[in-house]
């Protein structure tokens, strides 16, 4: 006798199992079956049956139900992912999903993957303390798996749909004021990671941009750095890679007095360089080898907050009130091209803008006369 592909199996008081009959697996020869359970009456047990049964025999579902999330996860990073992201972020999303996706759903069969078992996934993250920023990042990273998924069509629906993830708390951001700043500058000065923090904290750069910089990316006449790469460690090794839009590329005007402690930087660096390797490099270790951006957030208790922090140096210098709101604006406006975050749409005023922003940061931090 035909076995049947499709049933409808009461459990109780308007309450109905769902099983479709998926074939039998390669490897095991195992019967495999889609089960649902469906709350309500008759006639949706009977409709969602129905749904099944024609997408079944179209086809659309038949290899989601051949392989396991681990397996399609696979192919979605090599072929989807890899091609068009940077190396760093195609390992943080795999990261993701082996740490937290894979142990728990990673031998489901794809098809037979349902929000439930999305929603208990994350539930074990939260019972583990791991906080909302963590969920909701693998949450982002898992749609955006199951979404090429359906594209593809290797599933009928979307299992993450109807999935709770925790609301990120929005704490109170703190940033040094200016008389907080002033000695962190010179202690930092004292340090051989001196200059590089000096950089960090007038210009807003990120660790990749400011690490990554070269000798040749300094204009001395102009007193600018042009941000035209990134340094980041790859599996094991560093590599200059470009930089993380197209719109990061962009100069940054200097204060003299970071001029000056670059000026002095690469005096001794020229007379001390055992690795020729890196010899380009601005900032290195005692060593010769470019500095892990770990290391200078771990010894000196900072991290990407100094980006923060510069803008905020910015934006506190600017003129406000009344007849002054313009200006304002323009010191916001050239805060966010430092940072790497602007519109090209301001290039055309940009020179003279950074030309007064750095003048009155540098006023603040290190007591020059504007």
């Amino acid at each position: 006798m035909a076995r049947k592909v499709g049933q409808i199996i009461a459990r109780g008081d308007r309450r109905w199992l769902i099983r479709v009959y998926l074939g039998r697996d390669q490897e095991t020869n195992k019967r495999k079956y889609h089960n649902q359970t469906i709350h309500g009456p008759m006639r949706e047990a009977q409709a969602y049956l129905t749904r099944r049964l024609r997408e079944r025999d179209l086809g659309r579902d038949l290899e989601g139900a051949k392989i396991t999330l681990n397996e399609y996860l696979d192919r979605w990073l090599k072929t989807a992912v890899k091609p068009r992201v940077r190396e760093k972020t195609c390992q943080d999303y795999d990261g993701m999903l082996r740490r937290y996706i894979r142990p728990s759903l990673g031998e489901t069969v794809l098809a037979a993957m349902r929000p439930m078992d999305v929603q208990t996934t994350y539930q074990k993250m939260i019972e583990r303390a791991l906080s909302a920023r963590a969920v909701r990042y693998t949450h982002a990273v898992l749609r955006s798996a199951i979404r090429q998924a359906l594209q593809w069509r290797l599933l009928l629906e979307n299992p993450v749909d109807g999935v709770k993830i925790p609301q990120q708390a929005r704490g109170e951001m703190r940033s040094f004021t200016v008389e907080q700043a002033q000695p962190f500058v010179k202690a930092a000065l004292a340090t051989s990671h001196g200059p590089a923090l000096a950089v960090v904290l007038t210009t807003g750069m990120r660790p990749s941009e400011y690490l990554g910089l070269k000798w040749q990316d300094i204009d001395w006449a102009r007193q600018t750095v042009s941000v035209v790469r990134s340094l980041r460690r790859v599996d094991g090794r560093w590599c200059f890679c470009d930089t993380k839009r197209s719109r990061s590329r962009r100069p940054v005007k200097l204060q003299r007095s970071i001029v000056a402690l670059l000026r002095d930087l690469q005096t001794k660096a020229s007379a001390h360089d055992l690795c020729p390797e890196t010899h380009d490099l601005v900032f290195k270790t005692s060593a010769g080898q470019p500095i892990n951006a770990d290391y200078l957030a771990k010894h000196f208790q900072i991290n990407t907050r100094l980006r923060r922090v510069a803008a905020n140096q910015a934006l506190r210098s600017a003129p406000l009130g009344g007849h002054n709101r313009a200006g304002s604006r323009c010191a916001a406006e050239s805060c966010l091209w430092q940072l790497g975050h602007a519109s090209t749409a301001y290039a055309h005023v940009l020179p003279h803008m950074q030309d007064e922003a750095v003048a009155r940061v540098e006023a603040m931090l290190f007591g020059a006369k504007v």
